[in-house]
């Protein structure tokens, strides 16, 4: 049996859809009691759980051989390195006496600058701690370390049709490593297949790099309207995220990530693995659906 935590978000949902194609057990982990019934209704065996609570999480890994594991994003109006580092500490107790055999988690490209820039950087400083914890259990470990999510650009699509912007706080010269969902799901599901030798960190991102003012124009030629990238600049960061509702605690910390993504070293492009899903595809599809 595979465990799939977040089984109803992006990457979850991705790599639940692939174990189901390759006809794997699995055991689908929400929080939500309603998307459970979703699931169960489809013949998917489904678990509501708490990830705060790491007992009631290990008795769901204890049905299970193996485990997807994803750390859920906070809510930012919260604190949120205060609460994901919560989370990551509820997940490594939940893997103690669970009997798992091994287990594939999702983290960042740039997790390996979190400690040099700490103390409050975002996934890059959680999701390290996430690797170290993993690091230092007994539970053969896969990681999976994402470019940034296209499906960040989910939420921008209304205010793009209304005022033709695509705002971002990446310089528009930059060359982002950018991955869909469903090619990290993909990856997701067949490391949690292979063997238990398949262990360490896979860097995964789309087949090329593109800066912001490419993803205006893929929005600009889905949308048949002109489309410009408008980029603040990094002293208005802080208060850039602030006006999306971030606390300021999450501010400062999304703040220290952006610069963490453009002032550390990114992997090299023939050093990770490469997803299906191009730019444009992307894009087309989400105009399509919203």
């Amino acid at each position: 049996m595979h465990v799939v935590m977040g089984a109803t978000g992006h990457v979850g949902s991705a790599c639940l859809e692939n174990l189901l194609a390759a006809n794997a057990p699995v055991l689908a982990v929400t929080h939500s009691r309603d998307k459970a019934e979703e699931l169960e209704a489809r013949g998917v065996k489904s678990a509501v759980v708490d990830v705060h609570d790491p007992d009631a999480l290990r008795a769901v890994f204890k049905q299970g051989r193996r485990a997807f594991l994803l750390n859920p994003p906070a809510d930012p109006s919260t604190d949120t390195d205060a609460e994901e580092l919560a989370t990551v500490r509820s997940i490594l107790a939940a893997l103690d006496g669970s009997g798992l055999e091994k287990v594939v988690a999702e983290s960042t490209m740039g997790a390996y600058a979190g400690e040099a820039l700490k103390p409050r950087t975002g996934d890059s400083s959680v999701l390290w701690a996430l690797e170290k914890g993993l690091a230092a259990q007994r539970i053969p470990a896969a990681i999976n370390r994402a470019a940034y999510y296209l499906s960040n650009f989910d939420m921008q699509v209304a205010d793009i049709r209304k005022t033709g912007q695509l705002q971002t706080t990446i310089p528009l010269d930059f060359h982002l490593p950018m991955v869909a969902p469903t090619d990290l799901g993909r990856v997701a599901a067949r490391r949690l297949m292979e063997g238990v030798q398949d262990v360490g960190i896979v860097g995964i991102e789309g087949p090329k790099r593109h800066t912001l003012v490419d993803v205006a124009d893929a929005f600009g030629d889905a949308l048949g309207m002109p489309v410009v990238a408008v980029a603040t600049p990094r002293e208005g960061w802080i208060e850039a995220f602030r006006g999306m509702g971030f606390s300021d605690a999450a501010a400062d910390a999304y703040a220290r990530m952006t610069a963490a993504t453009l002032d550390g070293p990114l992997p090299q492009q023939n050093e990770t693995e490469k997803g299906a899903t191009e730019l444009m595809a992307y894009i087309e599809a989400l105009v399509r659906r919203t």
